[in-house]
């Protein structure tokens, strides 16, 4: 199984392009849909921890997942497992980057996968959507969070502090209004 999940990992760290966020789409279809590793809520948990650890980001959620699957062991391997493809890259690119850093074709190529890269990213702000059960009534809250950092340059740390204690306000308020 570790070797399944390494290899998967691998394979997700070896063809995305854009960083973490671009891979959700990926890992959720690898570890969710396809190898039926955990549910969809599960992986939601998982990426909501791993958005609010520091470190980076596949890294995080790789370990996380592993970890959830197979222990320490397994949060091991899929970092490795995630991290691997891009440091034999990084390894190549300053191998030859003297050599292809003025080549139009080269900047061509990048200029077009830029428009991919922010649909690989937008796409899992839906699914998220989805899965936090957003509706007219509640919709507000991301549409000002997202205001508030790109607007007035609020921390995303400070959002998510603000957030998780008016969670749990509100869920004090909502058992209180119950008994």
């Amino acid at each position: 199984m570790l070797l399944d999940f390494f290899l998967t990992c691998n394979k997700i760290g070896a063809f995305t392009l854009g960083g973490g966020y671009a891979m959700i789409p990926i890992m959720e279809r690898e570890f969710v849909d396809k190898n039926k590793w955990m549910d969809k809520q599960e992986f939601m948990d998982i990426m909501v921890v791993a958005q609010t650890t520091p470190g980076i980001f596949a890294i995080d959620m790789a370990s996380h997942i592993g970890y959830k699957l197979r222990g320490v062991w397994g949060g091991i391997v899929g970092a490795i497992g995630i991290a691997l493809p891009s440091i034999i890259a990084i390894l190549v690119i300053a191998m030859f980057f003297q050599a292809f850093k003025d080549n139009l074709y080269v900047g061509k190529f990048f200029r077009g996968v830029r428009p991919a890269v922010v649909a690989l990213i937008a796409s899992p702000c839906f699914t998220m959507a989805k899965t936090a059960k957003l509706s007219w009534r509640n919709i507000w809250i991301p549409i000002v969070c997202c205001l508030l950092i790109s607007l007035f340059g609020v921390s995303p740390i400070l959002i998510i502090i603000a957030a998780g204690v008016g969670g749990w306000l509100w869920g004090m308020f909502k058992s209180r209004k119950q008994n």
